[in-house]
């Protein structure tokens, strides 16, 4: 295995007449890697952010361990998590406290994940699940199944949500769908179905028990405190298949930002792809929204914020998901300081409170580029 700068052979000017430098300029530093088996090219910006944001999620969610109703210091939680501390620092830490700041990373990364496909699939930066209706779909089909059909176990509401989020896909996608599907059409039509479907949410809610309205009604705000190792894990389980489903579809989806008429030529398999990166979206929004509730506007900030970051050209997956899981702890972290002066706030929440202001400035910017309007 050798690491080389990208670029062509040396000596090889591929006929452009330009001097043979052996390089391909990218416009930002780029590394390859290859092998006698693979190769793949990086940018070392790229692969700097997005270690910096993953270690920062991280961090985060260490330190979260130690707040709470109880507070520990830094040196009970290290204690607690290499089995030296006391039975009582270990049950809040590693019982209680932990499966929590571990559901802040891998869910934000889910939403991270889930946003970036969508914002490549629509090549609109107001493309994501939130925004299109999935989100919705999903809480819809909760609600149906805890309030109507008396279903609140986890598996139940587990498939209640990714059939509610399928389904609702599916019909953004028809009502969209006039002579192909357009990124802008798509998203109008998904925010139409989003608005119907809150209707019939708060009418099922309206007409349900005190007791269950209130509970649905709390669980629609978006709030990871009540995870635990139970519904943890199989959503962990749930996140590695999506994960390595991501990891398989993610050359494809770069080729199908070229344009279907070059994913074609490179070989692609242009719908069926397009409808794996469908599921798969749907997906990452279905698992978060069933065991925390929909947790808004991370899947629309972290693919821009991280583009951003990395000063790319498009969203990649892994940069998205790093951003997607710093966001969110970082919400997690916000909410436990506020709950040591005042009541606890969902991380839900906060990320609609903060995702509202980057949603008007967004829209704003794109109504300004859109009809040629400058600040």
């Amino acid at each position: 295995m050798s690491t080389h700068g990208s670029g062509n052979p040396p000596g090889d000017s591929r006929s452009t007449g330009a001097p043979a430098t052996g390089r391909v300029e990218f416009g930002y530093a780029v590394r390859s890697v290859r092998g006698r088996r693979f190769s793949a090219r990086f940018g070392v910006r790229r692969a700097a952010v997005t270690a910096i944001l993953a270690g920062t999620a991280l961090t985060l969610a260490l330190v979260s361990l130690r707040f709470g109703e109880y507070a520990l210091t830094t040196g009970d939680v290290l204690a607690a998590l290499t089995g030296s501390g006391t039975e009582f620092h270990r049950t809040i830490v590693v019982e209680w406290r932990l499966p929590v700041a571990l559901a802040a990373v891998v869910f934000g990364a889910l939403l991270g994940l889930g946003g970036a496909v969508f914002q490549s699939l629509t090549r609109n930066p107001l493309g994501s699940p939130d925004v299109i209706g999935f989100d919705a779909g999903s809480y819809t089909a909760v609600v149906v199944s805890v309030l109507v059909l008396g279903n609140a176990g986890y598996w139940s509401v587990a498939g209640a949500s990714l059939v509610g989020g399928l389904g609702t896909a599916f019909l953004v996608y028809v009502l969209a769908y006039r002579r192909g599907v357009q990124g802008f059409r798509l998203i109008i039509v998904g925010i139409g179905v989003s608005a119907l479907l809150g209707s019939v949410n708060a009418y099922l809610i309206t007409r349900a028990d005190l007791g269950d309205a209130m509970t649905v009604g709390f669980w629609g705000a978006g709030s990871i405190a009540r995870v635990t190792w139970s519904s943890a894990f199989p959503s962990l389980l749930i996140a590695a298949a999506i994960a390595l489903a991501a990891a398989l579809l993610a050359p494809a989806l770069r080729r199908l930002e070229l344009g279907d008429d070059a994913a074609v030529t490179l070989g692609t398999a242009v719908q069926p792809v397009r409808l794996a990166l469908l599921v798969l979206g749907v997906a990452t929004a279905a698992l978060v929204t069933a065991a925390a509730g929909p947790i808004g506007f991370v899947a629309l900030v972290a693919p821009q914020l991280s583009r951003r970051l990395t000063r790319s050209p498009g969203a990649g997956m892994l940069s998205a998901a790093a951003t997607g899981a710093a966001l969110l702890t970082s919400a997690h972290v916000l909410s436990l300081l506020i709950a040591r002066s005042y009541r606890p706030v969902p991380v839900g929440l906060l990320t609609v409170c903060l995702g509202g202001l980057y949603l008007i400035r967004l829209l704003v910017r794109e109504s300004r580029r859109q009809y040629g309007v400058h600040p």
